[in-house]
């Protein structure tokens, strides 16, 4: 089995996913955007060989790329697990005619207006929506479904470049910070009320083979606007209780439709007043380490799990949902240089045989602003085999850890 996998290097967590291929007994190819003579030793030893290109996104370089590789000898698959590579990817991946996320699947999950649409019409239920590209299609837009409603790029991963708008003078500046007056293409939906979480899968042929579910508290968009807030994030080991089968169902039922098959992918969700709503899913893992909270909570390999139905179609083991597992950002209290911290000897003696690991640079590193997100500044992961526990504890870190700057 000959994958060729598309920037081993960045971000970090890149060479577990090539690490997984190459302990499953893969033949990696890597395509990335650092000289082969700058690749970390650690990426090397996984690698079978390696192609240079100046941009992994730039799709004719790219196809050039594969050709020369194809030209070489049989490749099985082409693979890539970053957002913004997904889609150029695919299309090259067509035109090579290898197996794999396709053209149509990839653009779906990319594009949040035509996702919506296309899981609208098959029933799934989604906020209302539309892309906009001018300030009189979002003022439309405003006034049909009425504030607060949420613009973002069509495009977009996470939080980044999304704007809550609640009142006229919001739109006006929105429309201005968006580059909507200058015609960029824009998401504008409905603000939904209500709690936040995800549902993760590893699919194989359109089968879930792993499930996992997990709850931002608070959500994305106000974690990733203020500041004196310390967000976190934990999985949950009750996968199976009833409460989920309805997030487990929309999820099964959103891949059925958009067509994923052999994929890693991440669909965030919302629960309020109007019920389970679906928000958006990636074809794709979830960033900021969630793999690695999903394998410490499960004594599994995700990323050898991810491999093993690459390149055999199967996975090798089943979760084993002892522990719920979370990270928490701590942000500094100011932009600026990092002086020192407070409060992390009590939580040691508290919680110390619930701590994974750490993040906690040292005094004297530049502060990174607030909408960096979770592993931005300092961090800690912990986990504990009863969920509500690990929040409970994980609301005591956020008390009591300080990160002060100067």
């Amino acid at each position: 089995m000959h994958v060729v996998f598309v920037e081993p290097s960045f971000p970090g967590n890149q060479v577990e996913f090539v690490r997984g291929l190459a302990e499953v007994g893969a033949t990696v190819t890597g395509i990335g955007e650092l000289p082969a003579d700058a690749l970390p030793d650690g990426i090397k030893r996984y690698l079978n060989g390696y192609e240079h290109v100046g941009s992994v996104c730039h799709e004719e370089e790219m196809l050039a790329t594969m050709r020369r590789i194809q030209g070489r000898g049989w490749v099985d698959r082409l693979e890539a697990t970053v957002e913004a590579h997904i889609l150029p990817v695919a299309r090259v991946r067509e035109a090579c005619k290898i197996p794999g996320t396709s053209v149509r699947t990839a653009f779906l999950c990319r594009d949040k207006p035509a996702m919506k649409e296309a899981l609208r019409e098959a029933g799934v239920s989604c906020a209302r929506s539309a892309g906009v590209s001018s300030p009189e299609e979002t003022r439309a837009f405003a006034e049909r479904v009425g504030y607060p409603i949420i613009l973002k790029p069509r495009s977009s991963a996470g939080a980044a470049g999304t704007y809550r708008v609640d009142n006229d003078d919001d739109l006006e500046a929105a429309i201005r910070e968006c580059g909507i007056d200058r015609g960029a293409a824009t998401a504008a939906e409905e603000f939904i009320e209500g709690h936040e979480a995800f549902y993760d899968t590893l699919t194989i042929d359109g089968r879930i083979a792993h499930e996992f579910i997990s709850h931002y508290y608070p959500g994305v968009l106000e974690a990733l606007r203020t500041r004196w807030i310390s967000p976190y994030f934990l999985t949950t080991n009750r996968v199976e209780a009833e409460s989920y089968d309805e997030v487990r169902a929309m999820g099964k039922r959103v891949i059925e439709v958009l067509g994923i098959e052999t994929s890693a992918t991440h669909m965030e969700w919302f629960f309020g007043p109007k019920g389970l709503k679906f928000s958006e899913i990636g074809c794709r893992p979830p960033g900021v380490g969630t793999w690695d909270l999903y394998t410490a909570a499960n004594d599994m390999d995700l990323y050898r799990e991810w491999a093993s139905a690459i390149a055999h179609g199967r996975t090798a083991s089943k979760p084993s949902r002892q522990y719920s597992t979370g990270i928490i950002n701590l942000r500094p209290d100011r932009d600026g240089t990092i002086t020192g911290y407070g409060g992390l000897e009590e939580i040691h003696a508290r919680f110390g045989s619930n701590i994974l690991d750490s993040h906690l640079p040292p005094p004297g590193t530049p502060t990174q602003p607030v909408e960096a997100g979770y592993m931005a500044n300092a961090w800690i992961r912990m986990r504990h085999t009863d969920y509500d526990e690990l929040r409970q504890i994980l609301d005591a870190v956020g008390q009591t850890v300080k990160v002060f700057a100067r």
